[in-house]
């Protein structure tokens, strides 16, 4: 960083006794004093335009840019998130008999979907339902995923490019609590009523997170990344006969 600075400062020195030089050989040159102090009033009295120029329009193009570099990363790092963890999570959930068949039917279908679909899904994936019953089963086993994955969430928790993310980063955390309250527990089979309840609640949350983060970035596929949104759409949670082949 001081090295930089340094140069930094040799740089604009330089280039200011350049243009100390050029202006005493001009009117060395053309004797002509007058001349060359009103153009170089001139060029001063452009001076605001051009920052004007530098730091509002450029620094607009150029924020833009890193906003759009950065959402590219936010969405890969989702991505991932995805491959990883979050479809196997809607796979099994959904096996389960944790969504409603018309809600399963609709989600399967988005290889089909138009814009106005998505945002009806994600409005409606929202207010998802979730019914613990049929799923205690699952929970040594979701436990076990979740330990294994565990290093994974918190690299994604720690990742700068998901801090802009509100909703995705609250998925992450709704998440990490279902584990937290599975490891927590030293036995997952025989579980109080009251127990089961607090459980249905956290698994619901975390569920309704996934759908949601799931349509938005199926969205996000098919309008900037059609050939993952093929492979996406063929290896949907919600279908149970989906199949990476193509079928002719």
């Amino acid at each position: 960083m001081k090295k930089h600075t340094t140069y930094m400062i040799v740089l604009a020195t330089a280039l200011t006794v350049l243009s100390a030089a050029l202006y005493y050989l001009q009117i060395t040159l053309f004797r002509a004093p007058r001349d060359t102090f009103f153009y170089l009033l001139q060029d001063l009295a452009f001076v605001p335009v051009q920052l004007l120029i530098v730091t509002v329009i450029i620094e607009r193009i150029l924020s833009v840019r890193e906003k759009r570099a950065m959402m590219e990363k936010m969405n890969m790092a989702i991505g991932v998130f995805f491959s990883e963890i979050g479809t196997e999570l809607l796979k099994s959930f959904t096996e389960h008999g944790a969504l409603g068949d018309a809600h399963r039917k609709d989600l399967s279908g988005v290889k089909d979907w138009v814009g106005a679909d998505f945002k009806r899904a994600a409005r409606s994936s929202a207010k998802t339902d979730f019914s613990i019953v049929g799923f205690e089963t699952e929970l040594e086993g979701l436990k076990g995923f979740l330990h294994d994955k565990k290093d994974f969430l918190l690299t994604l928790l720690q990742n700068p490019n998901l801090m802009e993310h509100d909703s995705f980063t609250e998925l992450l955390r709704s998440v990490f609590h279902v584990f937290d309250e599975l490891e927590g527990r030293k036995s997952l089979t025989g579980l109080g009523e009251a127990d089961l309840k607090h459980l249905e609640g956290d698994l619901k949350r975390a569920y309704g997170s996934l759908i949601t983060e799931w349509v938005l970035y199926m969205k996000y596929l098919k309008k900037s990344y059609p050939y993952l949104f093929s492979i996406a759409a063929r290896k949907n949670p919600f279908d149970p006969g989906a199949t990476v082949e193509i079928k002719g």
